[in-house]
């Protein structure tokens, strides 16, 4: 693998997969205006290395951001080989062992994963060369990234925050966002949902403040291991030295017994104070597409910031899909279905998360149905399983169907049967999704279509020679009708009273629509992806979802707070400032990306409900 991120980045430059920008440019909005234009290109554009940043570090972003890079980050000709190699690992380890020979052949096996187990080194790593404690470990001196309208601060946003078990001392490597407070301080934005939160809880509980070590670059391999969705206690670098076939080299921090990677760029030393008050941290442009709002978290401290001389500072930018993250969940979505198989799961034949729905929102499980109401099993055991837990949509299709096909979706979804392939629960969500009235808990609905024969004829669409727009309905398209069944419905933006669907339905008889779903007046004019990411980001379908006549309909309008049953916060989508756009419409040859790429945010500005970042 690589021996550190420069080794990763010389490797993208030789193969084409890396632009150098040699022009000065600001890490405050411009580098997130840009690399939006690039990550939205089809396959997910270059990554960028921003040279000249006003600092003395130069800026990685979009290292990950297309499947190629993906693989290359993980060493791999594809993420099928990945995908391959784990289920082969888990078949010997699972298998039975009979025989004296069944077991000595496990022998040459065992030891080769005791090769991956991260070693640790008494001696100083690279990520030492340089060497800053007190006031000269400032924060400030790195090109930390501002890069929406509305964001509170700047945001360290590829962080590898290390914490460890107050009780059992096993490590924990997560990634949670830092807003910069000051030079010596940030936000330390942990969910309660996650480790890093338990952890905390319980330092607070024996009296003891909490060391933390933030690492920054490296082998890019354990950026993705920190993202992963790791069973608590299990050691991300033990998946690291899988991914990389080697060991992950460890050195002792200096100011606590936190152990980091050797050959990472940065080493950001501290400690939260669990007595410490919580600080209001956010707005933030999150990976949902949205704002995540103001809230109250722990503060983390500053005690040393160490460096490597040729040190390169790596980001990520977050936003209205597609951007680099959808790529780290398709290399998450290979590797972990093995697990999801062997653990809980035996019928799972394959899994996706489509980029539309932000990793959290929306899946595809393809199953081996053999039972009546297996379906339903399988979606309750997912949404109890680690971080599928947070997810919301969940669609259910048979052996053979390709979850990956639009065409073979749409084949079933048509021709779906209401109320009965529904199959409601409540559960857990993310605490970022912004539709529900009970942060981090909502409705859940699956959909079960593995009874369904795709070669049946769906039944004949049958619609108003002409719509009567009534009930506070401006517009209704049916574009989608014959593929899918989805009946589009744009609400009057300017009426006062809520649509009333009921009322546009009695005026307007339709047959054959299996699935009506309720949008603003003003997402008129988005495709249709466009239109699955809203849907799937402003619903709650314990509130949002019902079933009249044999349709499934959906509320998908922006919820306007206050109102029985909504959030009491509705935030904006995330966009660029008017003149962050024209700034680098104007720069755009200094930086040498060829024809210049129109703003994504000159698209979404029509979404917005106000001048800030909530309604």
């Amino acid at each position: 693998m690589y021996r550190n991120l420069k080794e990763f980045i010389e490797l993208l430059d030789r193969e084409g997969e890396l632009v150098r920008i040699g022009a000065e440019v600001s890490p405050v909005y411009e580098m997130a205006e840009i690399a939006d234009r690039v990550s939205k290109q089809p396959g997910g554009g270059k990554a960028l290395l921003f040279e000249r940043t006003g600092t003395g570090f130069p800026v990685l972003m979009n290292m990950m951001g297309s499947e190629r890079r993906m693989a290359l980050a993980l060493g791999v000709g594809s993420l099928e080989a990945l995908s391959r190699r784990l289920d082969d690992l888990l078949r010997q380890v699972a298998g039975p062992k009979n025989t004296l020979a069944d077991k000595l052949r496990m022998v040459p096996l065992l030891a080769g994963m005791s090769r991956w187990l991260p070693r640790t080194s008494s001696s100083r790593g690279e990520c030492q060369q340089v060497v800053l404690r007190g006031e000269e470990a400032s924060l400030d001196a790195l090109p930390v990234l501002k890069c929406w309208g509305c964001d509170g601060g700047r945001f360290v946003t590829l962080p590898l925050v290390h914490t460890l078990d107050p009780e059992t001392g096993i490590r924990n490597v997560g990634m949670y966002r830092m807003q910069l407070f000051d030079g010596h301080t940030t936000g330390m934005h942990w969910h309660r949902h996650k480790t890093g939160a338990r952890h905390c809880e319980g330092y607070r509980r024996a009296g003891r403040r909490m060391p933390v070590a933030v690492a920054l670059g490296g082998d890019p391999v354990y950026t993705y291991a920190a993202t992963a969705p790791m069973p608590d206690n299990m050691d991300e670098y033990l998946l690291a030295g899988f991914l990389r076939q080697r060991p992950v080299k460890l050195v002792k921090c200096l100011t606590s017994d936190i152990y980091v990677p050797a050959d990472c760029d940065f080493v950001i030393e501290g400690y939260v104070d669990p007595e410490e008050p919580l600080c209001e941290e956010g707005p933030f442009g999150d990976h949902t597409g949205f704002y995540s709002l103001t809230d109250r978290y722990p503060r983390f401290h500053v005690t040393a910031l160490t460096r490597r001389r040729d040190a390169v500072y790596p980001a990520t930018l977050v936003g209205i899909p597609p951007q680099e993250d959808a790529y780290i969940a398709q290399a998450t979505e290979r590797i972990f279905l093995a697990p999801i198989r062997l653990a809980a799961q035996p019928e799972v034949c394959d899994l996706t998360m489509p980029v539309a729905g932000t990793a959290h929102n929306l899946a595809v499980v393809s199953i081996d149905s053999r039972y009546e109401g297996q379906a339903t099993k399988v979606a309750q055991g997912l949404w109890g399983a680690g971080q599928m837990m947070f997810n919301k949509y969940l669609v259910v299709v048979p052996r053979g169907c390709d979850v990956r096909s639009p065409e073979a979706l749409a084949a079933l979804l048509r021709r779906a049967e209401f109320p009965r392939d529904a199959v409601r629960s409540e559960g857990i969500y993310d605490v970022l999704d912004h539709a529900t009235a009970t942060s981090g808990f909502g409705g859940k609905l699956a959909l079960d279509l593995t009874g369904i024969d795709p070669v049946l004829p769906a039944d004949e669409a049958v619609l108003p020679e002409r719509f009567v727009m009534t009930g506070g309905i401006a517009a209704a398209d049916a574009q989608y009708l014959a593929a899918w069944g989805v009946l589009v419905l744009y609400a009057d933006d300017a009426a006062g009273a809520a649509p009333d669907l009921d009322a546009f339905f009695a005026r307007n008889v339709c047959a054959g629509v299996r699935y009506a779903v309720l949008f603003d007046g003003r997402a008129r004019g988005l495709e249709a992806a466009e239109l699955l990411w809203l849907a799937a980001a402003n619903t709650d379908p314990r509130r949002d979802a019902v079933v009249r006549e044999g349709m499934l309909r959906l509320d998908a309008r922006s919820k306007r707070p206050g109102e029985a049953g909504n959030p009491e916060r509705f935030p904006n989508v995330v966009t660029s400032l008017p003149e962050t756009v024209r700034l680098v419409d104007r720069r755009w040859e200094e930086y040498g990306l060829g024809e210049r790429l129109a703003s994504p945010s000159e698209r979404y500005r029509r979404l917005l409900l106000s001048d800030g970042a909530a309604w």
